[in-house]
């Protein structure tokens, strides 16, 4: 079986006609039931009721003149891609020109599904460094990405940590009280410094990125091989990354 008969067989069918409708209501607002089924060829009950579904979950209101557009949720959706696509856009030549003078691997993480989530990075030109990977996801409660969680509220921190927490190297916090209070300590010193917690030959460094209402966006980082990472390179590390995350969030609007 071929990639794409694959693809095809994954696809949920309802799903897919859904996010058509949902397309459709984007491109022509104020739209009618019957325009959206011509224009999908399907049936009016089967549109109606994906409407109705979209309708609930504020993805689409229905007017008066009952022509359908896009709701409140469709909008806050938009809002957060629009953001994620500028903090690409604007982080890319900054995450370089760190990675540069730092001369290591520089990655940007968000926070996404309660993991932090890789969304853009540079590598220097050297044999021996770190590997980073757009897409790839490592623990929030592991590793210096900590600085993600110690910068939420704390009622929604709470909810983002599990009862058992992964361990991935002799080094990783699995104490729930002891990562509580290491949270404190970077929320109030405004980085995180890891040694050895997700491998153990890798120091890492992250200072968070504030977005335009002061909330962490993103945290920005260096990671470097540990056997040639001495206590001075991290304090170096520390200083460009937090000019580095004041470019960033002053272009995001802070």
């Amino acid at each position: 079986m071929d990639d794409s008969s694959t693809e095809k067989n994954n696809i949920v069918q309802a799903v897919d006609v859904c996010i058509d409708v949902l397309l459709d209501v984007a491109k022509n607002p104020d739209i009618r039931l019957s325009e959206i089924a011509s224009n999908l060829s399907e049936t009016k009950p089967r549109i109606l009721r994906m409407l109705r579904t979209m309708e609930q979950r504020g993805l689409v209101r229905k007017s008066d003149s009952g022509t359908y557009r896009l709701g409140t949720t469709a909008i806050v959706l938009g809002t957060a891609a629009s953001t994620q696509v500028d903090l690409v856009r604007i982080a890319n030549p900054i995450l370089e020109e760190l990675g540069q003078k730092a001369n290591e691997t520089t990655q940007l993480r968000i926070i996404d599904n309660g993991e932090s989530l890789c969304i853009a990075k540079f590598e220097p030109m050297r044999d021996l460094r770190v590997q980073a990977m757009i897409g790839r996801r490592r623990p929030l409660t592991a590793g210096s990405y900590k600085v993600l969680l110690a910068y939420l509220q704390p009622q929604v921190q709470q909810q983002m940590i599990p009862d058992v927490l992964p361990k991935l190297t002799k080094r990783t916090i699995t104490d729930r009280g002891k990562l509580v209070a290491e949270l404190e300590k970077i929320k109030r010193q405004g980085f995180c410094v890891s040694f050895g917690e997700v491998s153990e030959q890798l120091v890492s460094v992250s200072v968070p990125v504030l977005a335009f209402d002061g909330s962490v966006i993103a945290a920005v980082n260096v990671g470097a091989p540990a056997f040639r990472t001495q206590r001075s390179d991290v304090d170096r590390f520390i200083v460009l990354l937090k000019d580095a995350s004041s470019k960033i969030s002053a272009r995001l609007g802070w």
